[in-house]
């Protein structure tokens, strides 16, 4: 695969390619109805939809549908507890749905032997192509003819929209992430926050919802206080117009040497003087503010950058420096008012033991009258609710933050608020083993250029075919960028890992850069093969008799599914899982269904399949931020 990437181009996108903002609510006519379209031709009559499913979106509802209603003629049992008790079996050969009897609260009865019962007596009509009974567990196989025509069209037809159900259609959320500390580079640790962020925010958006996505950064507190004074000893004018980020940085760590040097608590020390500094900006000294507004006005000039490198727009950059004054004294009123305050020795905190053991007690205010991020957290929370009136806000913050996170939640259920519990922590684990005070951070922008350099240099080994490639660099940093997204999301977001060079940079196995290989090598196919993409919508799909189409076919009917679990997880695992499992599915058709040399209806129907193994792979890797190549 390696050899291939020195054929890499840029992805040159057909107008029908390019990522759609508009969700399913929107979706032209013509892209509504395909599936009862193709069911028509069939002669197929499709049966009534049960609640919560979307039979003209997912051909796999369509199936729960009919065997729903197939079940509840042969059991009497209430159609409301066979639908959901139908399941997705692992894998292929134990069927495309599955139904353990068990949880159709069968009374008096051997499940085993009803299975054996229902298997026989099952009809199977049109859609369905074998019932099995397996143990206590009943198998249904979809009839691929079926699928060939109703999946393939419904997704060359969607093509970006294919796999999005209308769930959150009318409903409205907030998602937080990334949310990083003014004037620090942005690290390994930030990219968690901020690929799990951009993904959800992109399923949700593909699920139905408005989205609003926030910036909320760690731009205020005793840290810039601290920065101040590191800037009035060690900062270069001239270094910080030319290279702002990693000039803070280095003066960053210098100061907090010196902390460390003279201890914490030196009277009249670095730390003292970072308080007092921060005192004047809480005050509004604007000889102190305006420093601060620098740092934070050249932080987010960078990071725009950092972030469109991975395929992410912010709709607004928050900030803990814009929640109100009025809005804290309201916040601090209602503590208040509810009881919820009680002071030591000058600081104001909140015992949430007697509503949760586990919360502790928390710190609201210092005992010189400066405020905390909890309390501007909850201050902007409340401004939030009254922006957007949002259905659900999501906050994608690591692990380490548990508690905080379950702390303000809790104040805000306790001050009252019916909303509060609307708010959902996505958690994920730390990445181990860096300290931006010690100075062992690495920089997600260093990251991005050892991969790019690293796909650089082994597309340079083919001369004549690095030759032909139009924009080298540009290619480099889409696969590069694809290896460092992919190994992130690849486990399951909880688990910690420590961050380690070879992983970031490795192109071996089931990667992201393997994901652009079978990307470009479908989008070889197609172009090779002459045939017009308006043909393929028209093909004889009969002619697909091949065991590996059908596995291929089975695959492809997942997808919408797919997008549901991840809905329900918040996994961006879900679709890299899935995605890989295509690709080798597709992989293993190669050598069988050939497109080049054949008859021309025969390589039609097969361009179909592979045209819509495409458009699903080109819309889970979209889904996930990484921008597919055409040529590799």
């Amino acid at each position: 695969m390696l050899k291939c990437l020195a054929h890499l181009q840029t992805r040159h996108f057909a107008p029908h390619s390019i990522l759609a903002k508009r969700s399913i609510r929107n979706m032209a006519s013509n892209t509504v109805g395909t599936i009862t379209s193709s069911l028509s031709k069939l002669g197929i009559e499709p049966p009534a939809a049960e609640p919560a499913s979307f039979p003209e979106a997912n051909a796999v509802d369509l199936m729960r549908n009919y065997i729903t209603d197939e079940l509840h003629r042969l059991s009497s049992i209430d159609k409301s507890i066979i639908y959901p008790a139908l399941d997705t079996p692992s894998t292929l050969d134990k069927g495309d749905l599955i139904v353990p009897l068990p949880r159709l609260r069968l009374k008096g009865v051997n499940p085993k032997e009803k299975a054996v019962e229902w298997a026989a007596a099952f009809e199977k009509g049109k859609l369905l192509s074998e019932v099995k009974a397996e143990g206590p567990f009943l198998q249904f196989f979809f009839s691929t003819s079926v699928l060939f025509n109703v999946v393939i069209k419904d997704s060359l037809t969607r093509t970006t929209e294919y796999g999005a159900l209308p769930l959150g259609k009318g409903k409205k959320v907030v998602i937080e992430f990334s949310s990083p500390n003014i004037a620090k580079p942005f690290h390994a640790g930030h990219l968690r926050s901020t690929i799990i962020g951009g993904f959800l925010s992109k399923l949700y958006e593909k699920e139905g919802w408005e989205v609003s996505k926030l910036n909320y950064l760690g731009d205020w507190g005793k840290q810039f206080g601290l920065l101040a004074i590191g800037f009035q000893r060690y900062g270069s004018e001239e270094e910080l117009v030319k290279n702002p980020i990693n000039h803070l940085f280095e003066v960053y760590v210098r100061i907090n040497q010196d902390v460390a040097a003279e201890g914490p608590d030196a009277v009249g020390g670095v730390n003292d003087q970072a308080k007092h500094y921060f005192k004047r900006m809480e005050d509004g000294d604007e000889e102190a503010l305006v420093l601060w507004r620098r740092f934070r006005d050249y932080s987010i000039e960078k990071y725009i950058d950092t972030y469109a490198r991975l395929n992410i727009v912010y709709d607004k950059y928050a900030g803990e420096s814009l929640v109100s004054k009025q809005k804290m004294k309201e916040v601090v009123q209602i503590f208040n008012e509810k009881g919820l305050i009680h002071e030591d020795k000058g600081a104001k905190l909140i015992d949430l033991t007697k509503f949760n053991k586990k919360l502790g007690k928390t710190l609201v205010e210092k005992s010189d009258g400066t405020s905390i991020y909890l309390t501007r957290d909850v201050g902007e929370a409340i401004a939030r609710y009254e922006t957007y009136k949002f259905d659900k806000m999501i906050y994608v913050i690591a692990s380490q933050q548990d508690l905080h996170t379950a702390q303000f939640f809790e104040i805000l259920k306790q001050m009252g608020f019916e909303w509060a519990n609307r708010l959902e922590h996505v958690n994920f684990g730390m990445v181990l083993g860096m300290s931006t005070r010690k100075g062992t951070v690495v920089f997600l922008d260093n990251i991005l250029e050892e991969t790019k350099e690293k796909m650089h240099e082994v597309m340079k080994k083919n001369e004549d075919k690095y030759a032909q490639i139009e924009d080298p660099e540009k290619v480099a940093d889409l696969v590069g960028i694809s290896a460092v997204m992919i190994q992130d999301m690849q486990s399951k977001r909880i688990n910690n890992y420590e961050f380690k060079w070879d992983r970031m940079t490795s192109f071996e196995g089931d990667t992201g850069p393997y994901l652009q290989y079978a990307h470009s090598r479908l989008s070889s196919v197609q172009r090779k093969s002459g045939i017009p993409n308006e043909k393929l919508t028209e093909a004889d799909l009969s002619l697909l008799t091949e065991p590996c189409a059908g596995n291929l076919i089975r695959i492809l009917a997942q997808y919408p599914d797919i997008l549901r679990r991840a809905m329900t997880t918040h996994e961006p695992s879900t679709i890299v899982t899935y995605l890989f499992n295509l690709t080798h599915v597709v992989s293993q058709c190669y050598d069988i269904l050939w497109v080049a040399g054949q008859e021309e209806k025969l390589a039609t129907a097969r361009l179909a399949l592979y045209a819509s193994a495409k458009q699903v792979l080109y819309n889970g890797m979209t889904l996930l931020g990484l921008t597919p190549v055409e040529r590799m």
